[in-house]
Order: C-alpha cells, then structure tokens, then sequence
C-alpha cells in the first residue's frame, strides 16, 4: 500500500473539520497545509475508549454494482457513566485510500441532516485509521441511539479468472470479515451481500450456530452471514466471494467537468473530459473484430463496455463527442419537452484491461439553473456531477468541477449535498478567455472516490455580479472596434503611391 495515497486520503478526510466549522463550506478558500496534517489533542498512540455497546448490527455488503457500497444499521448503547458524542470507525490503511462518501445519519430521524464525521489522527504505520462520528446531541448514559452508517469502496475487486476470452463469462472475486469491523463490543450481528446475479460459485462457509448448520444461508442473490453472538471489539472473520458480474467494471480515473456561465449570452455550457478504463477481466488472445461482429446479431450478454448514455438535464441543445482522433460520429442525442439523452458509443468495444479518454459538451438554457435575488446577487444551481447513467454503475477516482463564472463576479459562497468526506480541496481562481481584460472568476472544487450514485447532488453557488463588470465586457469591445476602426482610417490617409520624378 502506498504511503503516499493513505496519506491523501486521510488529509481529504481532515478538509472535514474545517469544512464543518465553515457552516457548510460558505466561505472563499480552503486548502491543506502541512500544518494541517496532525490532528488536535489526541495522544500519539489512541486507543478508542470503550463507552459504547452495538447492541444490535445489520452489515449490508451491496456487490451489484462494480463498486461496494456498504450499510451498516446499529442500535448503539452508552455503557459509560457520563453522556458520550463521540463513536468511533475503524478502517485500514488500504481501505481508507478507496473509501469515498462516508456519511451517517440518525435511522430514527430522516430529518436530520448527516453528522460531522472526522479522523482521529494519522498514523500512517499502524493497520487501522479512526474516524470520528460526531453525535449532534451528547448520548446519556444508558441510552440507545440507532444509526445509519454509508460508504463506498472503489477498486475493490479481482476478476478471477484473471484473463478470458472474449466470449467467455466474466466472474469477481471479494474479500471482507463476516464480523463488521467496528471498535466495540458487538452482543448481536449479521452480515447480508447482495450480488447482481444469482450466480455466486465459490463463497467461505462458516459453522452456523442454533438451527443453523453452516454460514452463509443462500436466498437467491443474497448470502446471509450470521445472526452471530455476542463478538469482542476488534474481532474479524475473514471471508471470500466469488460471482458472476457480466458488465463492464467502469472506472473513471479523472473526470474534468467544465461549467461556463454567461450571462450575456443567456448559456451555460458544459464540457466533461473523461479518462476512463475498464478494470475487469484482461482477454486471454487477441480481440477478435469478426467474432464480435458476428455476434452483434444476436445481442449476446457482454462484459465489453459497448454504449454509455448521458441523461441531461431537459433543455440540453447542441451536443458533441470527441476522443484523441477527433470528433466521433456514432452517437444519438433524442431532446424533447419531457427528457434530453446523449447516448455515445466508443470507436471500438472495450474489454478488460483497456482505456478510453474522450470528451462530451453541450449547451443549456441559463434560466434552468440560474436566477435573480431580490437583493441583486445570483444563485447558480447545477448537478455536482452528471456522468453516464449505466446499469453496471460508474465509479470516479478524482473529479474536478470548475465553475467559470462571468468576469468580476465576486462574494462567491457554494454549498453541495456531495459528502464532505469526499471534497478533498476547493478555491476561487482567475480564468482567462478571449477578450478578458482581468480574468473569469472559476470555483474549483476537487473530489474524490465518488459514484453514480451522487449523480444529481447538487451544486449551489451564489455570487455578486455588479454593474460595472456586467458592462465591462462591452465596452472592452466597443473600445476594442473603435481602435482597430479608427487604425484603419488613419492608415487609409497615408499616401502610399509613388510621386514620378519631373
């Protein structure tokens, strides 16, 4: 594991605290420093105090997609004799690295916004990594809270077989402890893993206990590990998966998403650029262009990425799709009053072990996510992240969203339903187009380890856009006309011609 990548996944995670005293990231600027890295009033080597119980946990491994998410609903106890706020995570290294969209919620009260969630501290040469939950309301003594635990692993499975043919099915393989990891005593668990397919030909059997001879029962598309009894803090049952997933294992290494708005023209345009790869099985010979063909007719099953569709928001107009040969003609785009969809296809199939980088755009309406204050500012909505909407799912390593905005826009605050856990990084910069005279506000917000399943979380920013930058861009055209008209007239007046000699 590298160091390097534990060591930035722990510092998106410490964004937390700061993003969480900053009311919801309404502020200009937050970066990481150095001085940033070590956590506050925590001895060195922390050992979580034991003041609470899991009284009851239900661990849900969701392997339907080609990223895990994982729920864990647990009905905790303060076994302390003072009032607590504090529960505590445990990840390892390797994990904390993959882990994307961590977020908790009371189960009781849907109302409740997510709590804050922190990390303890860095410690970058021991197995585990803390992180803190922060509960809104300190827990009595004695009394129960039931929580809702949500997040996502990317990069998390191994095709097994590691290469196939091309026809052949696609099965992967995936680790994990049918105990949920946690740092307390747990009186009562189990663990649920759902899977796409009811496939599932290899899984580790665990002796049952009661009425049950033998862990996991199988129903279906699900295995069920447990109920278990009562389990020590720290305790772990390692155990392994292996199933059929005949879909593309899509992996976004890099998204960039460009948001332009202007208000002259009434547009905003958006340009994504995707690097993009499939992380299934590799194939075991050379791609066979004819057999793939020949199959096409029939419409076989595939774990090759063939199309990807884009649903935008109604409105959308005049979309393109390039990659690195230049523009790609085999695409669709259907718009009417009720939806807007993009559908493109790759150059060619892509199978296990492949890359594609390409680029999409299109314009939209600016009265379908901007509007007017009654104070004079604007308020900017749009999608966070928007992306292909396939039934495999789409997961994303880093995403950077850069929101252009009209030049002198300024007072620029932002909020989004994106976990805070997931932004690692965000800032006011200048952005300099055509005929700018001192640059293009743009708010840069970096993310990482995200899925499709945050498609649609939005992105609120509001800003100030006085009068004097509103007529700044005309009047540097005017003035711009104006030099280039009267250069013209004055080199007219020069008199080029040759006088003849008397």
């Amino acid at each position: 594991m590298k160091t390097s990548a534990v060591f930035s996944a722990v510092l998106s995670l410490l964004s937390l605290a700061s993003t969480s005293s900053a009311h919801g990231h309404h502020h200009h600027h937050h970066k990481h420093s150095d001085s940033g890295t070590s956590s506050a009033s925590v001895p060195p080597a922390f050992t979580p105090p034991q003041v609470f119980k899991n009284v009851n946990l239900v661990h849900i491994v969701s392997l339907e997609k080609n990223y895990v998410k994982e729920s864990i609903n647990v009905v905790i106890e303060n076994i302390d004799k003072e009032a607590q706020s504090d529960y505590i995570l445990p990840f390892t290294n390797e994990q904390l690295s993959r882990l994307g969209g961590l977020e908790v919620r009371d189960r009781k009260n849907a109302e409740s916004g997510p709590f804050i969630v922190e990390p303890v501290e860095i410690e970058l040469f021991g197995p585990n990594q803390y992180v803190r939950v922060r509960l809104p309301t300190p827990l009595a003594a004695g009394a129960q809270q039931t929580l809702g635990i949500t997040y996502y692993l990317l990069s998390a499975y191994k095709p097994l077989p590691a290469t196939i043919k091309q026809e052949e099915q696609q099965f992967l393989s995936y680790s994990f402890s049918a105990y949920c990891p946690s740092v307390y005593t747990t009186s009562k668990q189990k663990t649920e893993v759902k899977f796409a397919s009811t496939n599932i030909p290899d899984y580790t059997k665990l002796p049952g206990s009661g009425d049950i001879k033998e862990f996991p029962q199988k129903q279906g598309s699900k295995l069920v590990y447990g109920p278990f009894d009562e389990k020590p803090a720290g305790a772990l049952e390692p155990v392994q998966v292996r199933f059929e997933f005949n879909k593309p294992v899509i992996h976004v290494s890099h998204l960039e998403r460009d948001i332009e708005v202007s208000h002259w023209g009434g547009n905003v345009a958006f340009e994504e650029r995707y690097d993009l790869e499939h992380r299934g099985a590799n194939l075991s010979s050379l791609f066979n262009r004819v057999k793939w063909q020949q199959s096409q007719y029939y419409n076989p099953v595939t774990h090759a990425l063939k199309e990807m569709k884009f649903p935008l928001r109604v409105g959308s107009a005049d979309p393109y799709y390039t990659d690195v040969i230049g523009n790609v003609s085999t695409s669709r785009f259907r718009s009417n009053k009720r939806e807007a969809l993009l559908e493109i296809k790759p150059r060619y199939p892509l199978f296990g072990g492949w890359k594609y980088p390409f680029t999409i755009g299109w314009n939209s309406d600016a009265k379908n996510f901007l509007r007017e204050t009654a104070t004079g500012g604007f308020v900017l909505n749009v999608p966070f992240l928007e992306g292909p909407k396939q039934a495999e799912g789409v997961e994303y390593e880093q995403v950077v969203v850069r929101l252009i905005l009209p030049e002198g826009a300024e007072n620029v605050k932002w909020t989004t339903g994106i976990p805070k856990s997931s932004i690692s990084e965000a800032g006011v910069q200048i952005h300099k187009t055509f005929l700018d005279t001192i640059g293009r506000t743009a708010l840069v917000i970096k993310g990482r380890n995200l899925v499709d399943d945050f498609r649609d979380r939005d992105l609120t920013v509001t800003y100030d856009y006085p009068l004097s930058a509103v007529l700044r861009k005309p009047i540097v055209v005017f003035s711009s006309a104006m030099t280039v008209f009267v250069s013209l007239w004055l080199l007219s007046l020069i008199n080029l011609k040759f006088t003849p000699k008397k």
